[in-house]
């Protein structure tokens, strides 16, 4: 019979929440490592392709990322901070209350899958709009992640974003605000529709 010898240091510190700047890397697809609940930010999803990375989806404040390491033992995307990122272990508290999160999150996850796939199609403008309303807090806040990053979301050039953000600031749909630690480029107060 073999016996595993546990680092109790180590794997406390492992359980630590976790804060990340804007495109510091969370984990690689197929590093090992725990799930977490992203509390504040967005992150990117990418899966490994034969040319790098592809986008795959995104996280946001409530989501869980990383959980199919409880059942593969790895990670199966790539995940980075498109914004400054507060994240906490998981699962966190009581087993029971761990399995409902998980299935709220899975099913917010997927409603998102749905909504992201809308914004690869149809007018530019509405690609970046859909993308803001996914990203807006309830006080009206959101910080962009950076312009190649909507451009890979949306399926869209560069300058295409470069040009319907400042039409959006233009007729006061966004309008800038001071975040400490975020380019005055990338927060704003949206004043849109939801």
């Amino acid at each position: 019979m073999a016996f595993f010898t546990v680092d109790r240091n180590k794997a406390e510190n492992s359980r630590k929440p976790r804060l990340l700047d804007c495109g510091e890397r969370l984990y690689d697809a197929g590093s090992e490592g725990l799930a977490w609940r992203l509390q504040r930010g967005v992150i990117r999803l990418d899966s490994p392709h034969a040319n790098g990375e592809r986008f795959a989806s995104l996280a946001i404040a409530g989501d869980i990322v990383g959980c199919e390491t409880l059942l593969f033992g790895a990670y199966t995307f790539s995940a980075s901070a498109l914004t400054g990122c507060e994240l906490a272990p998981w699962p966190e508290g009581e087993p029971a209350l761990a399995g409902e999160s998980l299935l709220a999150s899975l099913a917010r996850a997927q409603q998102r899958a749905g909504e992201i796939v809308a914004l690869r199609g149809g007018q530019a403008a509405e690609r970046v709009l859909g993308l803001i309303r996914l990203l807006v807090d309830q006080n009206g806040q959101v910080i962009l992640p950076m312009r190649q990053d909507i451009a890979e979301i949306t399926d869209l050039r560069f300058e295409t974003i470069s040009r319907i953000i400042k039409q959006l600031e233009r007729s006061g749909i966004l309008n800038p605000a001071r975040v400490a630690g975020v380019h005055a480029t990338r927060s704003f107060h949206y004043a849109g529709p939801n």
